[in-house]
């Protein structure tokens, strides 16, 4: 008699390297009797969130060439475009927050909620550090329950977001990891 096996990625959800994993947790998650439950750490949050500068967005760029290279994972020219190119932040509190209303909502549906955020960052351009943009992302594939939860985040909500990113960053420190994906 076999037991289930159990998988806990950590990731950030804009990190190029954790997309480029994407295709490969997929995977895992169709294999019978695993079970997978994410574990946001929050590397580009809170003080690693920084400013898009036109070095920093060069260096992410060469850096998803390369990812795309190895992974064949697409980043797009609209990401290059109006992402990259725009001068934003690189801030993944809200890309986090919406994985975490999506635990709380839908928990069977998050890694779907992963990829649809990455997805519209890195295929269709769009800024999942504005969390408008995060809400139309949700509702528009069906996770209408989480979406209103961005607008007015609860005590509920961000308690268990912190308990998420705490609880990664644990595990980060147990097994001497100092980035994404591990």
């Amino acid at each position: 008699m076999t037991g289930k096996s159990h998988i806990t990625p950590l990731f950030d959800p804009l990190c190029g390297w954790c997309y480029g994993a994407s295709p490969l947790l997929a995977q895992l998650a169709a294999v019978p009797d695993l079970t997978i439950t994410l574990a946001p750490t929050g590397l580009f949050s809170d003080s690693g969130a920084r400013s898009m500068d036109e070095r920093f967005a060069a260096f992410a760029w060469s850096n998803d060439q390369r990812i795309g290279s190895l992974t064949g994972q697409r980043f797009s020219d609209l990401y290059r475009s109006q992402v990259l190119a725009t001068g934003g932040m690189l801030d993944s509190a809200p890309a986090t927050l919406a994985l975490t209303a999506v635990a709380l909502t839908a928990p069977k549906h998050e890694l779907d909620a992963l990829r649809y955020i990455q997805e519209a960052r890195y295929i269709s351009g769009r800024d999942v550090t504005d969390m408008s943009e995060l809400q139309n992302v949700l509702a528009s594939v069906g996770l209408g329950a989480a979406a209103p939860r961005l607008a007015s985040p609860d005590s509920d909500l961000l308690a268990a977001n912190r308990e998420r990113m705490a609880s990664a960053r644990a595990l980060m420190r147990e097994f001497a990891v100092n980035g994404v994906p591990d």
